[in-house]
């Protein structure tokens, strides 16, 4: 009887610890999703910070020191192109900087002094390279309209998608509807610009966001001249032809009422 007593004993206690393991290792788990969670911070236009899994990623920093005095470090600072409001070597010389990678198009490359040669990683588009466990594709951006074709020309500057944690993130830079864009797959996230004379009209970014069909699409870069695009009809035109495409509205120019 006593042997009969021991052996339950021992069983209830063996069923314990294993429910015991389980939950704290579905405790583990949960807690390590929130960890890798990838976090998108808005800052100005076309400025962006992500953070992620310990890492912070800089998109075309630029502007005063202000705007990044409340996040880490860059480890990694992607680059579109060469105009001002994506590109800043002033930005640059006074953001710590001495640890991150940083991945531009050589005609960015070409206009940064020599100390950040060593950092210095060019793609050309269609290129891709892997830093700190993300791949970073060059993806083609450039004007289609014979009025426009002056501010970016084709091979100059890159969108990026970035691929985090099992999500391909595009940041479409400076460009229109152009083909490469329309051919994209597999977009988890898709930031958009839209802003004439110098990109495209929300028509065509509708249109082309159509075409690929991101799970989510972030309109920025819609500041023009001297026109600010009607963001909201573009998740109109989006959502009520494809109502699983989700638009999310940032706030991309927090020093402004739009």
């Amino acid at each position: 009887m006593k042997s009969h007593i021991c052996y339950f004993l021992i069983t209830l206690l063996f069923i314990g610890c294993k429910e015991k393991s389980t939950q704290k290792t579905a405790k583990n788990k949960e807690i390590k999703v929130v960890e890798n969670r990838i976090k998108i911070n808005p800052i100005e236009h076309a400025t962006a910070i992500l953070e992620w899994n310990n890492l912070t990623i800089y998109i075309d920093p630029v502007g005063d020191l202000d705007k990044f005095k409340t996040f880490s470090k860059p480890d990694l600072i992607l680059i579109t192109d060469i105009h001002g409001d994506h590109f800043s070597l002033n930005t640059l010389k006074q953001l710590d900087t001495e640890k991150a990678k940083i991945i531009v198009p050589q005609a960015v490359a070409d206009r940064m002094p020599e100390e950040f040669t060593p950092q210095i990683d060019v793609l050309n588009n269609g290129e891709s390279k892997e830093r700190y466990g993300i791949k970073v594709e060059a993806i083609p951006m450039y004007n289609l309209r014979e009025e426009a074709l002056k501010f970016h020309t084709k091979s100059r500057g890159n969108g990026y998608i970035l691929n985090i944690d099992g999500e391909r993130i595009y940041f479409s830079g400076d460009t229109e509807d152009i083909s490469e864009m329309r051919a994209l797959r597999n977009v988890d996230k898709a930031f958009i610009c839209m802003n004439l004379p110098y990109t495209m009209t929300v028509e065509n970014a509708a249109d082309a966001v159509l075409e690929f069909q991101p799970k989510q699409v972030y309109p920025y870069h819609y500041r023009g001249r001297p026109d600010v695009s009607d963001v909201m009809k573009f998740k109109e035109l989006i959502n009520n032809s494809n109502s699983k495409i989700k638009v999310t509205q940032l706030d991309w120019y927090p020093n402004d009422e739009y």
